[in-house]
């Protein structure tokens, strides 16, 4: 084909818009002409019917696949900085020369395609395979025989997945035993609240086979009861030991309960598990259904259930939803959004005692001497550290009983490192002071920290946190670490269902939240990761240009 650059001994090429004959020929497309697309640009383009990210920095381009690879968000619409892309939804990150990706949350990397310039022309190259991929795996490798190393990495959730997976990236060939609590491989647990109806196979972040493949060893309904640091041997629930050399703490954390009168009915659930999760989407059907929490849990509870409980009601601590962390304004704007939907809210408010017939709920009472009819009572009031099993060791705890780690996720104990929601570590945004942050996405990060660490590859935890929650279809997104704000500085109109909303510390801007102002957050995610200082008086300008951070 005249100016694709492709020499005699290459596969047949297919013409732009074909399909080609097997997975191994190209197709090669003309994308747009080289003076279409300036330097720190991008935009989606066609290759063989297939839509690919086409990228323009430092006045090189770059081709990889269009798709996010943990929710499918379309990456031309997010936040493009150097030589990554930030997703505009969740914030993962990507590299646009080879499609790794380079910050979470999600598990997989995308494909890069071939890029060529002849006469003034974009060319994209690719084989039908590579295109029909809207993921892929890093290349991992396995257990190495005669190699008696062992890690074992305490817990089943995203933490202890990613420093698995980082291992075998990195070609460590010893033993990798996961042991967690649960009857399930680790699962993507931030759907059981947004969805509730879930089906344990869709929610698994990784399948049987992976975990064989790559010889994880994945050891279920197994706990650990006390770990020795001395003897470097954990003890589990069923009588059994494990000695390690490197160890990983990633127990996670477990819904606080609450204590009053009547607070062990049946029908009186916590939100923990997949099971949990089935239980309260068929027992609310068409009844009357009380929630205790205004935070993520139980808001995005609320909203799940809106259009199938008989009737919803709120019991909140504080003025308004959200309160500390997201402010006043936005909070009351939830809760004008689920009143919308008929859901009642009892603010400034706490239950005094539960009352049942038949041993199951039947009122829950409130502090005011309100009483509320109740078929079912969800309790959504925080969580407490899964650290209770490391009182007799010599790990080091906050007051709060989180296990304190440094920049690389080590704790006091050498070969014993932490990570996830137990973790309290230093958060360089914050000027490297401690902080705990239940994050999806920060746990992730962790992971793969202490994975590198374990393998002398001195690397700092360095992240960005990035959340977001969604009600009735609409999905807030925050980044950053807002604790102790003094001020929020609004763009945008809330009663418009669209705003961004800059959190002040210090005169700077420590957190940023949007609905409806994509990809802002990601931009700004992108700004504090580099280091940059965001003003309070940028954040108050009508000028909002400075957000590019191409």
């Amino acid at each position: 084909m005249a100016g694709s650059g492709m020499s005699k001994g290459q596969a047949k090429t297919a013409i732009s818009g074909q399909e080609p004959d097997s997975d191994q020929e190209e197709v090669t497309a003309v994308v747009c002409l080289d003076s279409d697309l300036q330097d720190g640009q991008m935009k989606e383009v066609e290759v063989g019917r297939h839509k690919v990210l086409l990228v323009r920095s430092k006045g090189e381009y770059s081709a990889i696949g269009g798709l996010c690879t943990h929710y499918g968000a379309p990456l031309w619409k997010g936040a493009l900085s150097g030589n990554r892309v930030r997703c505009p939804w969740h914030g993962a990150c990507f590299n646009i020369k080879t499609g790794d990706l380079e910050e979470y949350p999600g598990l997989d990397s995308l494909p890069s395609f071939k890029v060529k310039i002849e006469d003034s022309k974009v060319y994209v190259s690719a084989t039908k395979k590579a295109l029909e991929m809207t993921k892929r795996v890093k290349k991992m490798g396995c257990r190495m025989p005669g190699e008696s190393h062992i890690v074992v990495l305490i817990g089943g959730g995203p933490a202890t997945l990613l420093c698995a997976e980082t291992l075998r990236q990195e070609r460590y060939g010893g033993r990798i035993i996961m042991v967690t609590r649960e009857n399930m491989l680790p699962y993507d647990k931030t759907k059981l609240s947004k969805v509730l109806s879930v089906q344990d196979q869709n929610i698994l972040l990784r399948q049987t086979d992976f975990f064989q493949q790559y010889d994880i060893e994945v050891w279920l309904g197994k706990e650990a009861t006390s770990v020795n640091t001395n003897k470097n041997v954990i003890t589990f629930n069923d009588g059994s030991s494990q000695r390690y050399d490197q160890l990983l703490i990633a127990t996670g954390c477990r819904a606080r309960i609450l204590h009053c009168p009547g607070a062990d009915l049946d029908n009186v659930r916590l939100l923990q598990t997949p099971d949990d999760a089935t239980k309260i989407h068929q027992e609310a059907l068409g009844k009357n259904t009380v929630i205790l929490g205004t935070s993520f849990i139980g808001m995005e509870v609320a909203s799940c259930l809106s259009d199938r409980a008989s009737s919803v009601t709120v019991i909140g601590s504080s003025e308004v939803p959200f309160q500390k962390t997201l402010g006043s304004e936005i909070g009351r704007l939830t809760m004008k959004m689920l009143e919308d939907k008929l859901v009642k809210f009892y603010m400034n408010e706490s239950v005094t005692e539960v009352k049942g017939e038949g041993g199951k709920v039947k009122e829950v009472v409130l502090r005011s001497g309100k009483v509320l009819p109740a078929d079912i009572f969800i309790v959504a009031i925080g969580v407490i550290p899964n650290s209770d099993f490391l009182k007799e060791s010599s790990v080091k705890l906050t007051s709060k009983k989180t296990v304190i780690v440094d920049k690389f996720m080590r704790t006091n104990v050498p070969g014993v490192f932490c990570a996830g929601d137990i973790a309290s570590f230093p958060l360089s945004l914050w000027k490297n002071e401690q902080v705990n942050i239940g994050h999806w996405q920060v746990a992730q990060a962790h992971g793969r920290i202490a994975a590198l660490n374990m393998l002398n590859i001195p690397t700092e935890i360095n992240s960005v946190p990035f959340f977001w929650t969604v009600l009735l279809g609409k999905s807030f997104r925050y980044a950053g670490y807002g604790e102790g704000y003094t001020e929020i500085v609004m763009k945008g109109k809330l009663e418009e269902m669209k705003f961004l909303a800059f959190y002040i510390k210090n005169d700077e801007v420590v957190a940023v939240a949007s609905l409806n102002f994509d990809p802002a957050v990601s931009q700004v995610a992108e700004m504090m990761a580099a280091g940059r200082t965001i003003t309070k008086t940028q954040a108050a300008s009508d000028d909002l240009s400075w957000l590019k951070v191409a």
